[in-house]
């Protein structure tokens, strides 16, 4: 009889590296390395050759350098999403203006990670992402909210849509939007709130239906982009 554990196979998660310091890549190249269920299969110091190795080795995750030379990575990640959508891409980032941060918000990036990041916690992000999870790191989501306004009023959000009307979102839901916007988890909300990672996710819900936006990252956005946290 067959042992279908030992039979199964780890399911490598393909990654490319785009970033223009050969210490950098080589760092990230290691530690991504390091772990079994990831492949680096192509890296490179430009975006311009870079986006030929996406287009040409189809990865599962981007990791895209800001900083780049020539074509930079906010016009090179709007150069993958016209041709991908299941691509993800990671955001990276040793930058501090806001500017920046916020142009790399509205990218088409699936996560938003300094450069110092843990090399396991980095891991876990490719993980995550791979899987659909949408992730910013706390410390890029304070850089943006430290240089916007506070809204005349908290807990409530402009809705676009509907002309000069507002989207009110409870006392509750508001909380949850703070910790959204610094990046936690379902589970992580939960702890924080103390209550169900079931609940933490109706809230994480009803949060998107009112700012008519279609995940985690888009409201993170729309709230930093509004001052509303």
């Amino acid at each position: 009889m067959t042992n279908s554990t030992s039979e199964k196979k780890t399911e490598l998660i393909k990654i490319v590296i785009v970033e223009d310091f050969k210490l950098t890549r080589v760092g990230l190249r290691c530690a991504l390395n390091a772990n079994p269920d990831l492949n680096v299969v192509a890296e490179s110091e430009d975006a311009i050759e870079g986006l030929k190795l996406i287009e040409r080795t189809k990865p599962d995750v981007v990791l895209m350098d800001l900083g780049l030379p020539g074509m930079n990575g906010i016009e090179a990640m709007l150069k993958i999403r016209e041709f991908s959508n299941d691509i993800k891409i990671i955001a990276l980032t040793s930058h501090d203006r806001e500017e920046e941060v916020l142009a790399a918000l509205s990218s088409g990036a699936n996560a938003y990670c300094l450069k110092d990041i843990d090399p396991q916690k980095l891991a876990d992000v490719v993980r995550d992402v791979y899987e659909g999870v949408c992730w910013i790191d706390p410390m890029v989501a304070q850089m943006a909210l430290n240089s916007l306004p506070k809204a005349e009023n908290i807990g409530f959000l402009p809705n676009k849509s509907q002309g000069e009307g507002r989207v009110p979102l409870t006392e509750r839901e508001y909380e949850v939007l703070k910790h959204l916007v610094t990046g936690k988890s379902n589970t992580e909300i939960a702890k924080e709130l103390i209550v169900s990672v079931h609940t933490a996710k109706a809230h994480v819900c009803s949060i998107l239906q009112k700012m008519c936006v279609n995940d985690r990252v888009q409201a993170a956005v729309k709230a930093v982009k509004e001052g509303m946290v």
